[in-house]
């Protein structure tokens, strides 16, 4: 069994050792408050977060020096917001090398880079090839009760993926491995934008119709912007792509969908986000998909309909008449091009 740290005590950091400590593993959850860290000790609860019984084999620390201290693994769990302050803080902290797994979904803004390339920049003695990413459709509330769930991890670095996919596997959490570290990542982080825009569409009072031309159009979307970055347009099929659009699109357990909701329902979106009382990658995301899609010329109508809603204040019904009374046109001629070009026949 492995000695591990699991950087973020929020929902999903939380989720994640749950399923270590089930494992056997001796898990090191951080937190920066000492308050959360002792109820976790304590009552084997982290009840802000998430309604779950934590194993013993957990234990929390609100002191970075101490939650690392000779562990085999790091699981960065932490918003896409602090990756850069937390790994400056590991390089003051870590005196040994350790496999760094992360399963953060989204995008930074400013650099449009992904979490993995945050990660390698920051970091002195790592390079990107050995960085793992954890992704794929899971909700942290189905996984702390040990419900049946399915991820992916990707490396370029064999030896890592594979030690990640043994660390995590077991009966309720199945672990599957890919080498499109490009595709899983963005597959993770830019599904949040289009589980925003389902709950805009049923906190708009639209139906099964609505949410079903959004997932499918938002997942063109999605290939186009992967494919554009080098990622392989069928890993958008699998388990980071479509799997976590339907999961994030469809559910009440997703902060993004919550949001969303909120937004269709009139809400403003500072009001939305001080509710929340969590981080919603969504809005990040979006701002940072725009940015890029601006400096690409890459076609992304959904995004940019979020965008003015979130930047803009435009309304959501005035954003979905926009859209409905686009330009006519082909439905499949990006996405077979791209499948062409990447797989030929």
């Amino acid at each position: 069994m492995s000695k591990v740290a699991v950087l973020g005590a929020g929902s999903w950091g939380t989720a994640l050792s749950i399923v270590l400590g089930d494992n056997g593993h001796d898990v090191r959850l951080w937190t920066h408050r000492k308050e959360q860290a002792e109820e976790i000790n304590t009552a084997f609860r982290n009840e802000k977060y998430l309604d779950a019984n934590i194993p013993e084999q957990v234990k929390a620390f609100n002191n970075l020096e101490k939650a690392i201290d000779n562990v085999t693994a790091i699981i960065m769990v932490v918003p896409t917001k602090a990756i850069r302050e937390v790994c400056m803080a590991l390089n003051k902290t870590l005196t040994h090398k350790a496999v760094i797994i992360h399963a953060t979904k989204g995008i930074e803004p400013e650099s449009l880079k992904r979490v993995s390339q945050v990660i390698s920049e920051e970091m002195y003695d790592y390079d990107y090839e050995d960085i793992v990413v954890l992704s794929g459709p899971s909700h942290a509330e189905e996984v702390g009760k040990r419900q049946p769930t399915t991820v992916t991890v990707s490396s370029l670095n064999n030896h890592n993926v594979e030690f990640a996919q043994d660390l995590f596997i077991n009966e309720s959490f199945r672990v599957y491995t890919s080498t499109d570290m490009v595709g899983i990542e963005l597959g993770g982080a830019l599904k949040n934008i289009i589980a925003l825009g389902a709950g805009i569409s049923d906190g708009l009072g639209y139906g099964d119709n609505a949410k079903a031309a959004l997932i499918t159009r938002g997942l063109a979307e999605i290939t186009r912007l992967g494919a554009s970055l080098g990622a392989s347009p069928l890993t958008f099929l699998g388990l980071p792509g479509v799997g976590d659009l339907i999961v994030t699109c469809t559910s009440p357990h997703s902060r993004n969908w919550r949001a969303g909701n909120m937004l269709g329902k009139g809400q403003k979106l500072d009001a939305v986000l001080e509710q929340m009382g969590m981080v919603v990658e969504g809005v990040r995301t979006t701002k940072a998909a725009y940015q890029f899609a601006q400096e690409q010329q890459i076609e992304m109508p959904i995004t940019e309909g979020l965008y003015q809603i979130l930047v803009n204040d435009k309304k959501p019904g005035d954003v979905v008449e926009q859209l409905m009374n686009r330009n006519k046109r082909e439905e499949m001629d990006d996405i077979s091009s791209l499948l062409s070009a990447n797989y030929p026949q």
